[in-house]
């Protein structure tokens, strides 16, 4: 036995709603035009939000669960302007001259924010976005030069390339060998030159209260420490290079936070980043 597969009353199954003139069921009602029917949305963004490949951990980030009500966690000034600003950078697309860089230490919600912005921008406009974890991309990309491999580097990068919203996260996890330098500046620069919005995140700090840090500030923080026996913390331009550290703040607003590890709280608050 099998079941008819349910058709929308609206359209018939065609995809286009009827634009009615007049009051509807009467003498007066004339067809004006059609329009795309609501089915056809919903089916769109549902194929949207999959494509998107939004790992299930973040599956539930919105702007609306970014929040700090706990008394164990009341979150900081930094992250609430940086929820601020994601949300009207959500609204405002694709009116925006850069994407975004989100600069912070482990478990503070810059994920969290970023893949806000993204579900965001597939609910409300419909706009075609793609999540990838820094290490996992890389990987991919290494295994496809294997013989016997499905898949080719321009088959991995093609989608990375050409998505109208990308969103990097955990930028300069892997050791910056020349290969993975190399890779990461082609495609910030693809994208660059083709106007897409890239958003990122790090946990490498690289930035002061005014922006990007000046060279010569890093080396004297690293001296400092080294002097006092701290280590040495790697900055962001350690891991992807100068050349492409200046690429990144040229193509992207830094959003920098700050405050403690959500993470070590547990369960102690409803939000999770």
């Amino acid at each position: 036995m099998t079941t008819e597969a349910q058709v929308c009353p609206i359209c018939n199954g065609t995809g286009w709603a009827p634009v009615l003139t007049g009051e509807p069921s009467t003498a007066d009602t004339a067809l004006q035009g059609v329009r795309r029917c609501d089915c056809m949305l919903d089916t769109r963004i549902q194929r949207l939000l999959k494509s998107a490949h939004i790992p299930r951990r973040y599956e539930h980030c919105s702007f609306e669960s970014y929040t700090f009500t706990s008394k164990t966690y009341p979150g900081t000034e930094s992250q609430k302007h940086a929820k601020e600003f994601a949300r009207k950078f959500a609204e405002e697309y694709p009116l925006v001259d850069v994407g975004l860089l989100f600069i912070g230490s482990c478990g503070i919600g810059k994920t969290h924010l970023a893949v806000s912005i993204l579900r965001s921008l597939i609910l409300n406009k419909g706009i075609e976005c793609r999540f990838y974890d820094f290490r996992e991309l890389l990987k991919e990309i290494q295994n496809s030069y294997n013989p016997i491999s499905q898949s080719s580097e321009m088959a991995i990068l093609e989608p990375v390339l050409s998505v109208d919203v990308l969103l990097l996260d955990d930028l300069g996890a892997i050791k910056p060998s020349l290969w993975v330098q190399d890779t990461v500046a082609y495609i910030l620069n693809a994208r660059y030159n083709d106007k897409r919005t890239t958003l990122l995140t790090t946990n490498f700090l690289d930035t002061g209260p005014q922006g990007p840090a000046p060279e010569e500030d890093m080396r004297r923080s690293k001296r400092d420490r080294a002097a006092n026996n701290y280590p040495v913390e790697e900055s962001l331009t350690d891991r992807i290079g100068v050349r492409m550290r200046s690429r990144l703040f040229e193509m992207c607003k830094a959003i920098g936070l700050d405050g403690d590890d959500f993470r070590q709280f547990g369960k102690q608050a409803h939000h999770r980043f």
